[in-house]
């Protein structure tokens, strides 16, 4: 018979990650060692490599396919596999089966290698399929637009849509090392390129009073292109996603409260409202806004602020306002959405000042209905106003 003692035990225990981050100019070219440096090959063994890209990113691809080929401890055992990007890659299963078919084919095993370069839809899928083969195959992320090395790129999240809504099927899982490189940025379109920096605003207003102040004052700079700006802009909400992934203490989301998704509640429902013609950033952006306008009205965030990050967000070149936000009764059904993929009672992110989120569980409607209403006129005003105010410190 067990002693009684032993029959109940809670044993609390923790997992030791290693998160690894490299900032590069050209990883296709004179930085490529740093790639090299992340990839560790077995004891008299070569290391086993699958690289993924998007089709638009044939030429860096290339570069990095020819230069693993030249590696000694490197086995890359297949040409550069070609996939879609965007949302599309995650509407349905079949580049995951695709992924899923090779890595079996090809003998792939948990210390080898997926190296993944495109946008965060495609990364999301990509990761999506090495967390699940073998229980986990090491995924290096090559990020390749603004908002997934702002944001996605260095999150523990992988996931495809399902039943019409968005990561509905994923995992986390820590990837093995994430490569921000600024020359992958160049071929963007600049709708791409400017659309991503919603999340730097987002998580400027939960972290920092003094990047939303910068964020506002660089915003048109940032919209240019110009190079100092857009690369601290992004390497900067790089960082303060990635101290909240490491230090925040709830990695995989098992806790109510989820603050990088400020804003995100709507964004989800927008996105498939649109039939994914609106981008994951733009849908962000309104996203944020919305819950901007909603938090200076229930929960006294500065009214100054609030218009500033409306300010922002249009300088930066990101629209505010999408047909499909009306009527607002189906954009108002992503709350349930997010309760359900939160996996318990409703728990949303709200502010009373830059830097000072707060955490609600319940959404006066009729309130956010007015907010949601309230944009479309805040939107007009900002995009006619040829002298935004600059951000305030909250």
């Amino acid at each position: 018979m067990p002693n009684p003692s032993e029959t109940s035990l809670d044993i609390q225990f923790s997992v030791p990650f290693v998160h690894r981050l490299r900032v590069t100019d050209d990883v296709s070219r004179a930085d490529f060692p740093q790639l090299l440096s992340v990839i560790e090959a077995g004891s008299g063994e070569r290391a086993k490599v699958l690289l993924i890209a998007e089709h638009s990113l044939a030429e860096p691809t290339a570069r990095i396919a020819k230069q693993l080929g030249q590696t000694h401890d490197i086995d890359l055992v297949h040409a550069p596999l070609v996939v879609d990007g965007g949302e599309s890659v995650k509407n349905s299963s079949s580049t995951v089966e695709l992924i899923l078919q090779q890595i079996n084919q090809l003998n792939l095993d948990r210390r080898s290698y997926v190296i993944a370069v495109g946008g965060g839809a495609m990364l999301d899928a990509v990761g999506y399929a090495a967390a699940i083969a073998h229980r986990g195959i090491r995924l290096i992320r090559l990020p390749t637009t603004t908002l997934a090395q702002a944001d996605s790129g260095v999150g523990v999240k992988n996931a495809i849509n399902y039943f019409e809504k968005k990561n509905w099927i994923g995992t986390f899982a820590v990837p093995w090392a994430v490569i921000n490189d600024a020359a992958l940025l160049d071929t963007l379109p600049d709708r791409d390129f400017r659309c991503g920096f919603s999340e730097a605003v987002k998580v400027s207003l939960l972290k920092s009073k003094t990047e939303f102040s910068w964020l506002c004052e660089n915003a048109d700079a940032i919209r240019e292109r110009e190079t100092v700006a857009s690369k601290r802009a992004v390497h900067q909400s790089c960082l303060l996603h990635l101290k909240h992934i490491t230090h925040g203490g709830d990695p995989f989301e098992m806790l109510e409260a989820r603050p990088l998704d400020f804003g995100h509640w709507s964004a989800h429902r927008l996105e498939p409202l649109t039939k994914y013609q609106i981008r994951h950033g733009e849908a962000v952006a309104i996203g944020v806004a919305i819950d901007t306008i909603y938090s200076s009205m229930m929960f006294g965030f500065p009214e100054q602020d609030m218009r500033s990050v409306c300010q922002c967000l249009t300088r930066l070149g990101i629209k505010l306002w999408h047909e499909e936000l009306t009527p607002t009764e189906r954009l108002m059904q992503g709350l349930e959405e997010f309760r359900q993929h939160l996996g318990g009672r409703l728990t949303i992110t709200m502010l009373r000042g830059v830097g000072d989120p707060i955490d609600i569980h319940e959404i006066d409607h009729a309130t956010m209905r007015n907010a949601i209403e309230q944009l479309q006129q805040i939107q007009e005003e900002v995009a006619t106003n040829h002298e935004p105010r600059v951000g305030t410190e909250g």
